[in-house]
């Protein structure tokens, strides 16, 4: 039976999308539910939302505040010059390779109203994932800060770079592609909603990242669906008599590269009215001292981090009681967490989300008494979100049982870019993305994750294909075999380990394997754990190695 706040939750958001509501619900040409009344391309999303919360500080980055007003008119400045100095043309891929920084923020929304694809490059790449990432995409240009301009310069090949000053106020730090600036007569493109808007970069079994391409409805769209939750959400604590103490800010403390803090936290700000609190890097101390200062509201990261924020010794020190909500996506989080969630934070309630990039954040909700009703449950479909439950040949199962989730909505991803056999396999017939997680939906309407169907380990939000990881051990020539599995662990979720059996008559050491494999893979990708085999390792009767059965021997 459903509980008092689902019901509660349920017509509100009747009231909120129906008749006379704030929110108009149409269907697009595949029959999947779109909002109508608001904008549904991004150039359009930012003037419309920069508008209506021009004087709200929109970002604050150490000393420096900018409104939403300020983010709207000099991104019109660089996109009329991304245009007029740099020949960006409609289609064209940018690459974005930064940390977090209002130079991300002021580019990104250049670029698509410069009618460019923000190509969003993961900063934690070594060169040749970077390398993959740019000559499947051959952006016209990519904007970087230093570091990773030097990285991209010297290993990836004769890519056009800008590098920025990012350390510098916005319009120094923007100077590199501003020149004289840009007639204001300079004609920016027309943009439909079905043009191609983003690129994020997702990882699969087969090792080498994905392109995943996403039109402006499909961004918009994920961006709706948050904005229409949180509107319930502020209208079910109205109903009760209660209001927010503190005006909306979030500590945007997860990479923009992540589909997390592009969609939900990013640009679900700008419908919001929502301040981001900028961090250039995770740090739990200096995110309780940030939650104290600008009285941060919202938080969202993978669970480690609110698992940091517990465990910090000087977490008492710190007024946290703007805190109203603490929420996690992008991993598990263990149950056991969520009660000490509550403990820890009295004035915030829980909060977990489940979706993919390749459908733009979306998918499930579980927050508040739900959650601490279900935790081990990642909760019911977010608005404008059908979920399946697939069993043989795509067929639908039904409750409580067991198979592949699916999520259909109209801010799934386009396709791959340019790998059109990744796209038709990640479609069912009927439009849903396949998601490779097994689950049931159980009676209530509440999804539960059971297992994963594909090789894909979730540490602390990153995605880390074993077959990379074990495709990287075998380049070591010392390397006879190699198998790689997720291991649970308590603070980041899940963690790669490594079974390798040396090659006969080599005295290779963990050591020596770390060495090697820093150059080839980013740091969060490198095996948490070395397990030196001496005898040949196990294998199915296809000759596959049993990844199965090591993990059953080893992941504990």
């Amino acid at each position: 039976m459903p509980s008092e706040l689902d019901q509660r939750f349920d017509a509100v958001l009747a009231a909120v999308t129906g008749p006379g509501g704030r929110v108009v619900v149409d269907q697009d040409a595949e029959g999947r539910a779109i909002v109508a009344n608001f904008p549904a391309t991004l150039p359009m999303f930012f003037k419309t939302f920069c508008h209506l919360n021009g004087q709200v500080e929109a970002v604050i980055a150490g000393d420096e505040r900018l409104t939403f007003a300020d983010l709207d008119a000099i991104s019109d400045e660089l996109a009329r010059a991304l245009v007029a100095h740099h020949g960006v043309q409609k289609g064209d891929r940018i690459g974005i390779a930064m940390r977090n920084c209002p130079t991300w923020i002021v580019t990104y929304m250049a670029i698509l109203k410069a009618g460019g694809i923000a190509t969003l490059l993961n900063g934690w790449w070594q060169a040749h994932e970077m390398t993959h990432a740019l000559e499947l995409t051959e952006p016209k240009l990519t904007l970087a800060d230093p570091p990773r301009a030097q990285r991209i310069a010297a290993a990836c090949g004769p890519w056009p770079i800008v590098t920025l000053p990012i350390e510098h106020p916005i319009r120094t730090a923007l100077q590199p592609l501003m020149e004289e600036g840009a007639p204001l007569e300079t004609h920016l493109p027309d943009i439909v909603p079905e043009d191609d808007a983003t690129i994020l970069f997702t990882s699969g079994s087969t090792g080498e990242a994905k392109g995943a391409l996403s039109t402006h409805r499909a961004v918009t769209t994920g961006v709706y669906a948050y904005a229409t939750s949180l509107m319930v959400l502020l209208g079910i604590m109205q109903s009760q008599g209660e209001e927010p103490k503190n005006p909306p800010r979030t500590l945007l403390n997860v990479p923009l590269f992540h589909v997390t803090g592009e969609v939900p936290v990013l640009l679900n700000s700008f419908v919001i009215g929502r301040g981001m609190v900028l961090m250039p890097k995770w740090d739990a101390g200096e995110a309780l001292r940030l939650i104290e200062k600008e009285k941060v509201t919202y938080f969202v990261g993978v669970p480690t981090m609110s698992l940091e924020l517990m465990n910090h010794p000087d977490r008492e020190r710190y007024d946290i009681s703007s805190l109203t909500d603490i929420a996690a996506g992008g991993a598990p989080r263990p149950i056991s967490h969520v009660e000490r969630l509550q403990d820890s934070f009295k004035t915030a309630q829980p909060a977990l989300g489940y979706g993919l990039t390749e459908t733009n954040a979306v998918g499930c909700g579980n927050f508040w008494g739900n959650y601490a009703a279900k935790p081990a449950s990642t909760g019911r479909a977010q608005p404008f979100v059908q979920l399946a439950i697939l069993g043989a040949h795509d067929t639908h199962l039904g409750r409580n049982e067991r198979g592949e989730i699916a999520i259909r909505s109209a801010a799934n991803i386009k396709g791959y870019w340019r790998n059109p056999d990744a796209t038709a396999a990640a479609f069912t017939p009927d439009g849903y993305i396949k998601t490779g997680d097994i689950g049931y939906i159980d009676d209530d309407g509440y999804l539960f994750i059971v297992d994963r169907k594909k090789d894909i380990i979730i540490r602390g939000g990153e995605n880390i294909s074993s077959a990379e990881v074990e495709a990287a051990c075998y380049a070591c020539e010392s390397v006879a075999e190699a198998a790689v599995f997720g291991a649970p662990d308590e603070r980041l979720g899940e963690v790669p380990v490594a079974v390798i059996l040396p090659a006969s008559g080599t005295d290779l050491t963990e050591e020596d394997l770390r060495t090697f494999l820093q150059a080839r893979l980013a740091a969060f990708k490198i095996p948490a754990r070395f397990i030196f085999a001496s005898d040949a390792l196990p294998r199915l009767g296809t000759g596959k190695i049993d990844r199965v059965a090591l993990k059953t021997r080893y992941a504990a």
